[in-house]
């Protein structure tokens, strides 16, 4: 069944470690970004992984191969159990990436490579790129070079999902952000959005939500409608 990764996008951590405290194991795992761990660096995570909650570390390593296989290696000492690195930074810089996390044997961290960001839509992308193709082209196209390169999955948008396990087959792990309720209402920087049922329907394994969790009156009644969701897609 796909699994729930809460987004911590909270600046305080505290704040953090509170809503740690309230949703407990309501979630299959936290998503801790880079603001949080800027202002809070190692000792959160392992303050998470000692209660027991499986930790997404969602840095988006980028850099020579050398210093990202280096990063990958602290990860895995702080005990995050995901991990992301941006495939824009090429095949040897993912291979490093994956050999790094295999030296942790049975309890190394999976390494996901971040496709195109959910928050560009194909017009910001060409601006982006300079040449016009479809975002689903070059989210597979990025998705197989993370597969050859050794990655355990892929973040993309809920779009792309299908597109990715025909490519890369369903044991591929595909992580989506970009999850709503329901129509997008007022200031979202989210551009490729499905619901829970529709990216469970379409093969997600992990679906990160944030929003519609810390927006809504009771944060553990919509964590429960989510699950309802996917157990009804499953």
């Amino acid at each position: 069944m796909t699994r729930i990764a809460l987004a911590l996008n909270v600046a305080d951590p505290q704040l953090a470690w509170e809503w740690f405290g309230r949703i407990g194991n309501r979630v299959d795992c936290y998503k801790l970004q880079m603001d949080l761990f800027g202002r809070a660096g190692p000792d959160l995570v392992r303050r998470f992984v000692a209660a027991g909650a499986e930790v997404f570390l969602d840095l988006k390593f980028h850099d020579i191969p050398s210093v990202v296989a280096a990063s990958v290696r602290a990860a895995g000492e702080m005990g995050a159990m995901l991990l992301t690195v941006h495939t824009s930074g090429g095949t040897k810089m993912m291979a490093e990436a994956a050999k790094a996390s295999a030296a942790f044997g049975a309890k190394r961290p999976l390494v996901l490579g971040v496709t195109i960001l959910t928050s560009l839509d194909e017009a910001e992308l060409e601006r982006v790129t300079g040449c016009r193709r479809p975002v689903a082209e070059r989210v597979m196209a990025l998705a197989r070079l993370a597969k050859e390169s050794g990655c355990d999955g892929i973040v993309c948008s809920p779009h792309e999902i299908g597109v990715v396990k025909e490519a890369c087959g369903k044991d591929f792990i595909v992580v989506t952000p970009g999850i709503r309720m329901g129509p997008a209402k007022g200031k979202d920087d989210q551009a490729r959005t499905l619901t829970p049922a529709e990216a469970a329907k379409a093969g997600a394994d992990y679906i990160v939500v944030g929003r519609p969790i810390y927006e809504a009156p009771d944060p553990v009644a919509a964590i429960a409608e989510i699950r309802e969701q996917l157990r009804a897609s499953s």
